[in-house]
């Protein structure tokens, strides 16, 4: 996808940008696509990096990192959307789906392998695709971020009602937007991550999360400023996200069924916490509910057997703090989705 932040070289000379629009699968024959988004930029405060010692090396880096958080916390409202988008796909029984090539991809590939050991949630909640595939997580695959079709054919698979969020530093990648392209064909809703607040894929996002990370240490180098803040963003993302469906229970994690013994002795640890009751008491309540913690923890708040427990549980839609409003606990109000 050409755009207005990029012209072609060919030959020596530079061409005339040119949109080659959907199924366009990258420069063709010799062809260098020049991008001039933020993220290409050289940054003035490190010129002279390699007449440094590792020290003063490691110093400019990490002065470049510390401004990542600030540069995220300006977007915090657009995250908020995106993540009420995710909440909505999800409690409409639909997924949420992760886009992305290189750094992005495999941001986004962690992140969602991620989920369901941490917080009890089946795989297909939340489902990365990188661009080429298991390969590409491991090795480089050259070219496959620029086809566009290939993003198309990913979203295949993405169910009227799913959220699709695609993740590309300089915000143009077409393997992304081909993605969430054919995802709003779909009637699903998108979300784009990038760090450049004038993405040209901003255009095929309900919402554009667009965090201003500006020049990278090494210009181009977009695993550094933007690859973290990619990270603080999707972990904040599917973080907020388990919190608003209710996978937590105040900062704990209670969707974690005990299927063997040290998820055993960490859920009895967690219910402790939670309840303030003694570990043998929480143990028993445990094994009541059938390993599920949180059949557990409103059993063992609300006094009651794990049958009715569980019961309020289905009625409040797996949320602890609802369930126990259900059973006539005062103060567990949530703010609903």
């Amino acid at each position: 996808m050409r755009t207005g932040q990029e012209s072609a070289v060919h030959g020596g000379r530079e061409q005339n940008p040119q949109d080659r629009g959907p199924g366009s699968r990258g420069p063709e024959g010799g062809e260098a696509v020049i991008v001039r988004a933020p993220t290409e930029a050289r940054n003035p405060d490190t010129y002279d990096i390699d007449l440094l010692p590792a020290l003063d090396v490691l110093r400019r880096i990490n002065a470049a990192d510390a401004t990542v958080a600030a540069a995220v916390g300006a977007v915090l409202p657009e995250l908020a959307r995106a993540v009420e988008l995710g909440v909505a796909a999800l409690e409409r029984g639909a997924s949420i789906h992760y886009f992305g090539a290189g750094t992005s991809g495999r941001i986004a590939a962690q992140d969602a392998a991620e989920l369901p050991p941490t917080y009890g949630v089946p795989a297909d909640w939340v489902v990365a695709h990188h661009a080429g595939g298991g390969e590409a997580l491991a090795r480089a695959v050259e070219g496959i971020e620029d086809d566009w079709e290939s993003g198309r054919i990913d979203a295949a698979g993405v169910a009227p009602g799913s959220l699709a969020v695609g993740l590309a530093a300089s915000g143009r990648t077409p393997y992304v937007g081909g993605a969430l392209e054919a995802a709003r064909e779909r009637s699903a809703g998108t979300v784009l991550i990038s760090a450049n607040p004038d993405a040209p894929l901003a255009a095929v996002a309900d919402v554009h999360v667009g965090v201003s990370t500006g020049a990278e240490v090494i210009a181009g180098s977009t695993r550094m400023k933007a690859g973290t803040a990619q990270k603080l963003l999707l972990n904040a993302f599917s973080t907020a996200v388990m919190v608003r469906v209710g996978r937590t229970y105040s900062n704990l994690m209670v969707g974690v069924d005990a299927s063997n013994g040290k998820l055993r002795g960490r859920v009895v640890t967690i219910l402790v916490e939670a309840t303030g009751s003694e570990e043998q008491a929480c143990a028993e309540a445990l094994t009541a509910a059938g390993g599920d913690t949180r059949v557990a923890l409103v059993s063992l708040l609300a006094g009651v057997d794990a049958t009715t427990a569980a019961r309020a549980l289905e009625k409040g839609r797996g949320r602890v703090r609802t369930a126990l409003t259900e059973l006539g606990l005062p103060g567990q109000e949530a703010p609903e989705p």
